[in-house]
């Protein structure tokens, strides 16, 4: 079965159109992070202790990384069996609309309870929604480009992540620096959530632009290609891949976590800083980390995926050391290069980790592979990465056992990068065909 790829002006509109989405739709999600660290701790879980209310913020962001496997599985199943623009365009609607409603929500002072009882039911909503997005984004880039040059295709999809990190902090950064402390959180922190609602719209307008997958379409000619439960023939097809995957996942999840959210509540929290600080260094690593993104990816065509993998997350393990030992400095310039030396290796692991995802299963379960691969280690990796790491704050009072927390996981990761099958240059057909 002939598996044809897109010319060059449909590709680039493809790769546009979902970088946009993907930048919103994450923007969206890693906005609760950031406000979880600044905002939620104190208007949502008021308690005696500051690192108490932050744990409680905490749990509830984790609360989202649950749902993002459920989102996965339904949003996979649909997505291998009816294509993946539909199910992509119905992500965008949900994400923000559980955003916007967040920005509308009344605080624990005004009702109680239900305050953080409706923040949790978006929160689980926004899980959902992304659980969905990231399989279909990235696998509607793949299967329209070409075998020798998918690492840097795909990987456009992924800098759209490090983007909407990028934004989230860097409109709360805004807000932070132009309000009074009082006039942040009574009603500044909101605008950033509001926003959604404009973004929302003008990412709906340009996914209608993307023809569906051409790999997708081939198989669905075949009637008799198009498995019944996708999900199910994953895990008893492929449990190898789905393993490895996960491994994979596992500390590129932790470590960006802990950095771009964790990090916040340290410098804060412990060193005594203002959150600028931790907002600012969080903005430069960011923004290095979305060239660094598409420019590893690049390499994977070039040398191969395990390599690059394994160098970001060796490299993480031991940089873990170094991250808590820049921060403790309260220097400015050295908590920037914390964040951006974590974010570097971050991107080695991040850049090919979408066609290394992609490549593991064939076309007629690859969205529901690849999504569980990417979206069920998330309930054990980055939802607890905040949590665990605040609690290890709380008990230690330092960052090393944080640091060896990461650092274990990063050797976790680099073994599955090395256990893995090399995919660089293999074409959708030969895959499909192998299986």
């Amino acid at each position: 079965m002939t598996q044809p790829t897109s010319d060059p002006a449909t590709l680039r509109r493809v790769v546009g159109a979902s970088i946009i989405g993907t930048t919103i739709e994450w923007y969206d999600f890693f906005l609760y992070g950031t406000a979880a660290a600044l905002v939620f701790n104190k208007l949502f879980f008021p308690a005696e202790d500051p690192l108490v209310g932050t744990m409680l913020a905490f749990a509830t962001y984790a609360l989202g990384f649950v749902a993002r496997p459920l989102g996965g599985v339904v949003f996979g199943h649909f997505g291998d069996r009816i294509g993946r623009k539909r199910l992509l365009m119905l992500s965008l609607v949900m994400m923000g609309a559980a955003t916007v409603l967040i920005g509308c929500l009344p605080t624990y002072g005004q009702v109680g309870l239900l305050a953080p009882g409706l923040l949790i039911l978006l929160r689980l909503v926004q899980g959902f929604a992304v659980g969905g997005e990231w399989g279909g984004a990235v696998l509607i880039v793949a299967e329209h480009g070409d075998a020798a040059r998918r690492g840097f295709w795909a990987s456009w999809p992924q800098a759209g992540v490090a983007l909407g990190s990028l934004m989230a902090s860097g409109v709360l950064a805004l807000m932070s620096g132009l309000q009074s402390e009082a006039d942040f959180l009574a009603w500044g922190w909101r605008v950033p959530f509001l926003i959604s609602a404009v973004l929302i719209g003008v990412g709906w307008w340009i996914r209608t632009t993307v023809e569906e997958s051409p790999a997708f379409k081939a198989v669905a000619q075949e009637q008799a290609a198009i498995e019944k439960a996708p999900a199910l023939e994953a895990i008893r097809r492929r449990p190898k891949e789905l393993l490895i995957g996960a491994g994979l996942k596992f500390a590129e999840n932790i470590s960006y976590y802990v950095v771009t959210v964790f990090s916040i509540t340290y410098v804060t929290t412990k060193l005594g800083l203002p959150r600028a600080t931790a907002l600012n260094a969080i903005l430069v690593a960011s923004a290095i980390h979305c060239v660094l993104i598409p420019s590893f990816g690049a390499l994977s065509d070039w040398i191969g995926r395990r390599p690059v993998y394994a160098f970001g997350a060796f490299g993480m393990m031991l940089w873990a050391f170094a991250f808590f030992r820049l921060l403790d400095t309260a220097d400015p310039a050295m908590i920037a290069l914390a964040c951006v030396g974590a974010l570097f290796f971050h991107g080695a692991m991040y850049g090919p980790q979408a066609a290394f995802l992609a490549e593991m299963f064939p076309t007629r379960i690859r969205y529901s592979g690849a999504s569980l691969s990417y979206q069920v280690t998330s309930i054990f990796a980055g939802s607890l990465a905040p949590l665990i790491a605040a609690a290890l704050l709380a008990a230690y009072g330092s960052g090393t056992p944080i640091a060896i927390y990461v650092a274990g996981a990063a050797l976790l990761t680099g073994t599955a990068a090395l256990a893995a099958r090399e995919t660089r240059g293999k074409s959708f057909e030969e895959i499909d065909a192998e299986a």
